[in-house]
């Protein structure tokens, strides 16, 4: 069962990462840049984009702010690339 969770939450880390990349590539921002104007760590910025950290919510609002995104819609495609399957719970 942990095995599933793990994962599974890896997957939406992986996830995550994939749409915030991106996103960052199509508007050709460096992580030098977008991080500054978040005040986020480059380091930090990286990790996300590896799907290394599992962002706290409010550090996904804060990189949707740096997109230009509004946060549902960052939200709502992180949800159709995982796919209506997705779950962390059984």
């Amino acid at each position: 069962m942990q095995d599933k969770y793990k994962k599974s939450k890896q997957n939406l880390q992986n996830t995550i990462a994939k749409v915030v990349h991106n996103h960052r590539i199509i508007q050709k921002k460096s992580i030098s840049k977008i991080s500054a104007e978040i005040m986020m760590t480059k380091s930090m910025w990286t990790d996300l984009e590896k799907g290394i950290k599992d962002p706290q919510f409010s550090t996904l609002w804060r990189v949707s702010e740096a997109l230009d995104i509004p946060v549902d819609v960052l939200i709502r495609e992180i949800k159709d690339e995982l796919g209506e399957d997705f779950t962390l719970i059984d």
